[in-house]
């Protein structure tokens, strides 16, 4: 007797479930080509690991999707349109809590619309996972990768720095058809966020105040981003977007947060006049900016000048608020502010 995978039958057996409830070891054995006792052995295993649910009689079985729950499906980025994937192919699938659902709803078409308009690839594979405890959405595309594109459209020699851009917001390539929302709306949604892209990786942890940190990167080419949200999150979407507000609305995305750990490298000071004006950068589509010198070490004399002195002279509209300072540092940037 063939044995059929598991691990293969979970990409797709939710979906199935659903929709041939009644039928469900006749399809299986269609698709698959198993034998029915094989097929029968495998949804008895899925049964036992909760990927289905069973009921009804030994000899007229209704099956159904279980806690355990995935789809995976890859698309072709020509002409996609990002909602109708959401509407057909996932959201029936899943028994989510209303305001999770509409993050994952949110995420799933901003991050899909993306490779759609930036990748410049040819397809996307989409996965959403259920768990007892989380969904987990991975977009992947096999375009140009993320990094790629922010560098070569805002003249940035460093996958790093590209990175220190995106965690401002209101980043992209395309002013004409987006305002920069998306990605970073998506990220703050999320308990788990990563993005891998050619060889580069960073990861975000809503529960770390650290921000954004380097990660250990998928060997492919392209995008690959990577979302979990906790099933019992309190968080909502629109929590999230009247945090970024200074009015408190969400209707603005006015301010912003900036880690200077993405700055510079391990170890390395901020001391360089060109190190400020790269975080000064967009400030002025801001009203607000908080500073995070969290995990920054030290800080030299041309580096607090040129940002809380040269940059808050010249736009005076942008708040800067600067936080987690040494004594030392704390020290510098009033120094600066008082010249």
């Amino acid at each position: 007797m063939t044995r059929l995978s598991v691990d293969h039958l979970t990409l797709w057996i939710t979906a199935a479930a659903r929709e041939h409830s009644l039928d469900l070891p006749a399809h299986v054995e269609e698709r698959t080509g198993a034998s029915h006792r094989a097929v029968l052995s495998a949804l008895r295993r899925l049964v036992d690991a909760q990927w289905l649910t069973r009921e009804g009689s030994t000899r007229r079985p209704v099956y159904g999707p279980g806690v355990l729950r995935q789809v995976v499906r890859t698309y072709s980025l020509h002409g996609l349109q990002e909602d109708l994937p959401w509407q057909r192919d996932f959201a029936p699938n899943f028994a989510l809590p209303r305001h999770v659902a509409r993050m994952v709803q949110h995420g799933f078409t901003e991050l899909v619309n993306n490779a759609v308009d930036h990748s410049g690839g040819t397809s996307v594979t989409v996965s959403l996972r259920q768990t007892p405890s989380h969904v987990q959405l991975l977009v992947s595309d096999d375009g140009c990768g993320v990094f790629n594109r922010i560098c070569e459209s805002f003249d940035i020699a460093d996958p790093q720095h590209a990175m220190l851009e995106l965690s401002k917001g209101r980043l992209t390539s395309q002013p004409q058809m987006h305002t920069g929302r998306g990605l970073f709306f998506s990220s703050q949604l999320a308990d788990v966020f990563d993005i891998h892209a050619n060889g580069t990786a960073f990861q975000r942890r809503a529960w770390e105040s650290t921000g954004w940190q380097p990660g250990r990167p998928l060997p492919r080419q392209g995008s690959s981003i990577y979302m979990s949200i906790a099933l019992d999150s309190s968080r909502t979407l629109d929590q999230v977007l009247e945090a970024w507000s200074t009015d408190g609305t969400g209707i603005e995305f006015d301010q912003t947060k900036i880690n200077l750990r993405l700055v510079a490298g391990p170890g390395q000071a901020l001391d360089s006049r060109a190190q400020a004006r790269r975080v000064a950068a967009r400030l002025p589509q801001f009203k607000r900016a908080e500073v995070s010198f969290e995990g920054v070490e030290d800080v030299g004399h041309g580096f607090t000048d040129e940002l809380f002195r040269v940059f808050a002279r010249a736009h005076q509209e942008v708040e800067l608020v600067p936080t987690n300072m040494t004594p030392r540092i704390e020290a510098l940037v009033r120094s600066a502010q008082k010249s």
